[in-house]
Protein backbone atom coordinates (compact mmCIF):
# COMPACT_ATOMS: atom_id res chain seq x y z
CA UNK A 1 0.00 0.00 0.00
CA UNK A 2 2.71 2.62 -1.25
CA UNK A 3 0.02 4.86 -2.05
CA UNK A 4 -0.61 5.90 1.70
CA UNK A 5 2.61 7.13 1.73
CA UNK A 6 3.00 8.60 -1.49
CA UNK A 7 -0.91 10.10 -1.25
CA UNK A 8 -0.89 13.85 -1.57
CA UNK A 9 -3.33 16.84 -2.19
CA UNK A 10 -3.17 17.74 -5.64
CA UNK A 11 -5.06 21.01 -6.80
CA UNK A 12 -3.25 21.70 -10.40
CA UNK A 13 -4.08 19.20 -13.49
CA UNK A 14 -3.03 19.01 -16.75
CA UNK A 15 -5.15 19.27 -19.66
CA UNK A 16 -6.03 15.73 -20.34
CA UNK A 17 -9.24 13.71 -19.66
CA UNK A 18 -9.29 10.63 -17.28
CA UNK A 19 -10.01 7.72 -19.11
CA UNK A 20 -13.59 5.88 -17.83
CA UNK A 21 -11.80 2.46 -16.75
CA UNK A 22 -9.76 4.40 -14.17
CA UNK A 23 -12.91 6.24 -12.73
CA UNK A 24 -14.61 2.77 -12.59
CA UNK A 25 -11.78 1.35 -10.78
CA UNK A 26 -11.27 4.39 -8.02
CA UNK A 27 -15.47 4.10 -7.25
CA UNK A 28 -14.48 0.24 -7.23
CA UNK A 29 -12.30 1.16 -4.83
CA UNK A 30 -14.68 3.49 -2.77
CA UNK A 31 -17.21 1.08 -2.95
CA UNK A 32 -15.05 -1.89 -1.24
CA UNK A 33 -14.86 0.23 1.89
CA UNK A 34 -16.45 -1.01 5.30
CA UNK A 35 -19.49 0.26 6.54
CA UNK A 36 -21.63 -0.08 9.52
CA UNK A 37 -23.72 -2.79 9.29
CA UNK A 38 -22.55 -3.06 6.02
CA UNK A 39 -25.04 -0.38 4.87
CA UNK A 40 -23.02 1.24 2.60
CA UNK A 41 -24.72 4.33 2.74
CA UNK A 42 -22.85 5.83 -0.58
CA UNK A 43 -23.77 7.05 -4.59
CA UNK A 44 -21.50 8.86 -6.40
CA UNK A 45 -21.89 11.31 -8.97
CA UNK A 46 -19.35 11.35 -11.97
CA UNK A 47 -19.24 15.04 -12.68
CA UNK A 48 -17.22 15.98 -16.24
CA UNK A 49 -19.41 18.92 -17.60
CA UNK A 50 -17.54 21.77 -17.37
CA UNK A 51 -20.88 24.22 -16.20
CA UNK A 52 -21.48 21.52 -13.15
CA UNK A 53 -17.92 21.52 -12.73
CA UNK A 54 -17.48 25.52 -12.22
CA UNK A 55 -20.64 25.27 -10.34
CA UNK A 56 -19.59 23.14 -7.64
CA UNK A 57 -16.16 24.81 -7.84
CA UNK A 58 -17.97 27.94 -6.26
CA UNK A 59 -19.72 25.83 -3.28
CA UNK A 60 -17.14 26.58 -0.63
CA UNK A 61 -14.61 29.49 -0.43
CA UNK A 62 -11.68 26.61 -0.48
CA UNK A 63 -13.21 24.39 -3.59
CA UNK A 64 -11.87 26.85 -6.44
CA UNK A 65 -9.37 24.08 -7.72
CA UNK A 66 -12.58 21.88 -8.67
CA UNK A 67 -12.71 24.51 -11.39
CA UNK A 68 -9.57 23.34 -14.05
CA UNK A 69 -10.12 19.59 -13.14
CA UNK A 70 -11.47 17.15 -16.20
CA UNK A 71 -13.44 15.61 -13.34
CA UNK A 72 -15.06 16.16 -10.35
CA UNK A 73 -16.26 13.05 -7.89
CA UNK A 74 -19.05 13.82 -5.45
CA UNK A 75 -19.49 10.78 -2.46
CA UNK A 76 -23.22 11.55 -1.38
CA UNK A 77 -24.57 9.88 1.71
CA UNK A 78 -28.01 8.39 1.27
CA UNK A 79 -30.36 9.47 3.40
CA UNK A 80 -32.92 6.50 3.90
CA UNK A 81 -32.90 2.99 4.52
CA UNK A 82 -29.69 3.11 6.75
CA UNK A 83 -29.62 0.92 9.91
CA UNK A 84 -27.06 3.06 11.50
CA UNK A 85 -27.92 6.66 9.75
CA UNK A 86 -25.85 8.52 12.93
CA UNK A 87 -22.59 6.40 11.02
CA UNK A 88 -23.27 7.54 7.18
CA UNK A 89 -20.80 10.21 7.30
CA UNK A 90 -18.00 7.87 8.86
CA UNK A 91 -18.47 5.14 6.51
CA UNK A 92 -18.41 7.96 3.51
CA UNK A 93 -15.15 9.19 5.07
CA UNK A 94 -13.89 5.49 4.77
CA UNK A 95 -15.09 5.70 1.26
CA UNK A 96 -13.72 8.79 0.14
CA UNK A 97 -10.03 7.81 1.41
CA UNK A 98 -10.03 4.37 -0.42
CA UNK A 99 -11.22 6.75 -3.49
CA UNK A 100 -8.28 8.94 -2.99
CA UNK A 101 -6.02 5.81 -2.58
CA UNK A 102 -6.97 4.26 -6.00
CA UNK A 103 -6.40 7.88 -7.63
CA UNK A 104 -3.02 7.63 -6.19
CA UNK A 105 -2.33 4.11 -7.21
CA UNK A 106 -3.33 5.27 -10.77
CA UNK A 107 -0.81 8.10 -11.34
CA UNK A 108 -3.72 10.50 -10.79
CA UNK A 109 -3.70 13.16 -8.32
CA UNK A 110 -7.18 14.93 -6.25
CA UNK A 111 -8.05 16.37 -3.22
CA UNK A 112 -10.44 16.16 -0.65
CA UNK A 113 -12.92 19.52 -0.50
CA UNK A 114 -14.96 19.36 2.49
CA UNK A 115 -18.78 19.86 1.91
CA UNK A 116 -20.57 18.05 4.76
CA UNK A 117 -21.24 18.99 7.56
CA UNK A 118 -21.57 22.33 6.55
CA UNK A 119 -25.59 22.84 5.76
CA UNK A 120 -24.68 25.68 3.34
CA UNK A 121 -22.02 23.93 0.92
CA UNK A 122 -24.31 21.04 0.96
CA UNK A 123 -27.44 22.78 -0.39
CA UNK A 124 -25.03 24.32 -3.06
CA UNK A 125 -23.78 21.31 -4.06
CA UNK A 126 -26.22 19.58 -4.35
CA UNK A 127 -28.14 22.44 -6.28
CA UNK A 128 -25.35 21.94 -8.50
CA UNK A 129 -26.01 18.34 -9.06
CA UNK A 130 -29.93 18.52 -9.02
CA UNK A 131 -30.04 16.08 -6.34
CA UNK A 132 -33.36 15.48 -4.55
CA UNK A 133 -34.28 15.21 -1.11
CA UNK A 134 -32.84 11.34 -0.97
CA UNK A 135 -29.08 12.07 -1.15
CA UNK A 136 -27.11 14.57 0.89
CA UNK A 137 -23.52 15.78 -1.11
CA UNK A 138 -20.34 14.54 1.02
CA UNK A 139 -17.58 16.47 -0.76
CA UNK A 140 -15.57 16.92 -3.91
CA UNK A 141 -13.16 15.14 -5.17
CA UNK A 142 -11.52 16.91 -8.51
CA UNK A 143 -9.56 14.20 -10.11
CA UNK A 144 -7.12 14.75 -12.87
CA UNK A 145 -3.50 13.99 -14.49
CA UNK A 146 -1.25 16.21 -12.22
CA UNK A 147 -0.03 19.26 -13.45
CA UNK A 148 2.24 19.94 -9.82
CA UNK A 149 5.01 17.23 -7.97
CA UNK A 150 5.85 17.10 -4.98
CA UNK A 151 6.72 14.87 -1.72
CA UNK A 152 4.30 14.05 0.80
CA UNK A 153 5.14 14.99 4.05
CA UNK A 154 6.26 12.62 6.78
CA UNK A 155 3.54 13.23 9.90
CA UNK A 156 4.75 10.90 11.82
CA UNK A 157 5.12 12.11 15.23
CA UNK A 158 6.15 9.61 18.18
CA UNK A 159 4.76 12.27 20.65
CA UNK A 160 1.22 11.39 19.68
CA UNK A 161 1.54 7.70 20.32
CA UNK A 162 0.36 6.73 24.07
CA UNK A 163 1.19 3.12 25.43
CA UNK A 164 -0.70 1.27 28.51
CA UNK A 165 1.26 -1.82 29.37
Amino acid sequence: MNAIFQRISVRKYQNRPVEPEKIERILRAAMAAPSAGNQQPWEFYVVRNPSTIKELSQCSPYAGCAADAPVVLVPCLKKEGLRFPQLGEIDLAIATENLLLEITELGLGGVWLAVAPIQDRIEKANAALGIGDRLSAFALIPVGYPAEERPQQDRFDITRIHSID
